[in-house]
């Protein structure tokens, strides 16, 4: 069974009796007491044979690596260097956002009230007597089982809880990345968004890229996109237009902080990339490929008889003679209905090792972010770029996202899926209050505010071809938004918001790209976007709606009948 506790704060409960079979890389009497007695705690509830506490060395990396391999867990990859490839159960494939809580002592420091009928969106709540009922019925005893699977999981019995105001992740029954990476999701979005909250600052769902022009002028900006909808193509762009570079600071997760001098400057608290396998080809994101050739683990994609990896747009040539083996275990040939690899698959590989690593991604003053863009996969409708007005109506902007549902999580078919900020499976306090704090990070004092922008890499046309090449194309929206920033009247107005001017956005060697498809302002579909944007935020925010969104909602409405 997976479970794993982690505590950030200490422990609920008084030092139990020393754990059975406590042992370390590093001596287990140097650990401070507090962090010892809750090794010791666990020990004692999961019952292991034995526990081994961490020392972070070379050795031991290849020692966990060659026992996970004896056990059946990893598969090396010998055509690459120290790869290796894991299958987990398939019931075990995504964020299990239904089982995934916050646990608080009311309900609404968690979550907003939710209207007779509505189904929630905006996160779980569990009280505190519900969670350790829960604790109980699932971990005493869990470690004492062998595996009986190809990759640890009790999907029936899984459970993510955080509970804030201890620092506090517990997490059971998943495998899965998403899940049981407790330093991701858990701990650098939710857990953090609600540290972001008490002490001024921001932690979001964001890629941080730094790009610079031909004259050598660099910026930095952060985007929120939901998992999957295209942050680590967009993190290691490169881009399609000459002169201009693009370097990577992170592809998901961002802290942010105004630093002395009122500028927002944000830091990615991780060390690696999680990124999304299927349609990842030299063609997509080359500098995805050239990271992941080594020191890098998959799961749940293909595998060559040469030793190699396969998934869905990976538009490699094949060998004669090579075969290949599904994410299932099983012969698989091209053409097979089924999919090689699953759509969520995904390699776990160190960011150092990508070519193009910003020289200031580790910097722990952070890069100061001149702009922020939402987006998401909007197949009609929304432009592919357009600029808020002003900071609130960027947070309205950022609060109305919506985006078709991926292979991330648990929700089937492409259902339009309301995501504000793309933090709705992250959120770590009730969802209203987040946006009132955001609000408020744009009243600082001093503060030098960032521009705040809309992508839709995915507008379809009538035929359901994509109007937008995107991939290395999209630099060519980055570099109006970097004029933005330096000034240029480069804009127009539309009630949505402001998009280039005819000729402001450089379309050039793009045959059959038209500027007329590309920013689609119609009444129609905005007026229908208000009237499902006032219902959600009334069945899913009601009161904890900061006014000034309501405001703003109103805006967009008069705007829209003076069209």
């Amino acid at each position: 069974m997976h479970a794993a506790i982690a505590r950030l704060g200490g422990c609920r409960r008084g030092p139990p009796a020393l754990a059975r079979g406590l042992r370390a890389g590093a001596e287990a009497g140097a650990l401070p007491p507090r962090v010892q007695a809750f090794v010791e705690e666990g020990a004692r509830l999961c019952q292991p044979r034995a526990v081994h506490v961490c020392d972070g060395s070379e050795a031991e990396g290849a020692a966990l690596l060659a026992q996970l391999q004896d056990d059946g867990l990893l598969h090396p990859l010998p055509k690459y260097e120290n790869c290796w490839l894991a299958r987990t159960d398939p019931r075990d494939v995504a964020r299990v956002e239904s089982r995934t809580v916050l646990v608080t002592e009311r309900e609404r420091d968690a979550v907003p009230p939710t209207a007779p009928g509505a189904t929630r969106q905006l996160g779980n709540w569990m009280s505190p007597a519900a969670l350790e009922q829960a604790v109980q019925e699932r971990f005493p005893g869990c470690m004492r089982e062998p595996l009986v699977s190809q990759w640890p999981c009790n999907p029936e019995k899984t459970l993510v809880a955080h509970v804030p105001d201890r620092r506090e992740i517990i997490s059971f029954g998943s495998g899965y990345g998403g899940n049981s990476l407790l330093g991701k999701k858990c701990f650098a979005l939710r857990i953090a968004s609600r540290l972001a909250r008490d002490e001024g600052w921001l932690a979001e769902h964001m890629l941080i890229l730094g790009i610079t022009d031909p004259e050598g002028r660099k910026k930095y900006v952060a985007a929120a996109f939901p998992s999957a909808c295209g942050k680590t193509n967009l993190a290691m762009l490169t881009p399609a237009l000459p002169g201009w570079r693009v370097e990577c600071v992170g592809d998901d997760i961002a802290w942010m902080k105004f630093g002395p001098d009122g500028r927002l400057r944000a830091i990615n608290p991780e060390s690696g990339f999680f990124g999304v396998a299927p349609g990842t080809s030299l063609r997509t994101n080359a500098n995805a490929m050239h990271t992941v050739q080594r020191n890098t683990i998959f799961t749940n994609v293909g595998q060559s008889s040469d030793g190699g990896v396969y998934w869905e747009g990976l538009e490699l040539p094949t060998t004669p003679g090579v075969t290949f083996t599904s994410w299932l275990g099983k012969p698989w040939s091209p053409g097979d209905p089924e999919p090689c690899a699953h759509p969520n698959s995904r390699f776990c590989a160190p960011a150092r090792q990508c070519p193009i690593m910003d020289p200031a991604w580790e910097d722990p003053q952070g890069v100061p972010i001149d702009a922020i863009i939402f987006g998401g996969r909007r197949p009609q409708g929304v432009p592919l770029v357009f600029e808020a007005f002003n900071w609130r109506h960027g947070v309205f902007v950022g609060s109305a996202m919506r985006s078709e549902a991926t292979a991330a999580a648990e929700h089937a078919g492409k259902q339009l899926l309301h995501d504000p900020f793309a933090m709705r499976p992250f959120f770590g306090y009730n969802a209203g209050q987040y946006l009132a704090h955001w609000l408020a990070m744009g009243e600082r004092a001093g503060a030098r505010l960032p521009r705040l922008f809309h992508v839709n890499w995915f507008l379809r046309d009538a035929a359901g071809r994509f109007v937008w090449p995107g991939f290395g194309h999209n630099a060519r929206v980055l570099a109006w938004v970097c004029r933005r920033v330096d000034g240029e009247p480069s804009a127009r107005p539309t009630p949505v918001g402001l998009v280039p001017r005819p000729g402001a956005l450089d379309l050039a060697g793009l045959p059959g790209v038209a500027y007329e498809d590309l920013f689609p302002v119609e009444r129609p579909f905005w007026e229908h976007e208000a009237r499902q944007l006032r219902r959600y935020f009334d069945e899913h925010f009601g009161p904890d709606l900061p006014p000034e969104l309501t405001a703003e909602l109103e805006a967009l409405e008069g705007r829209l009948k003076k069209m």
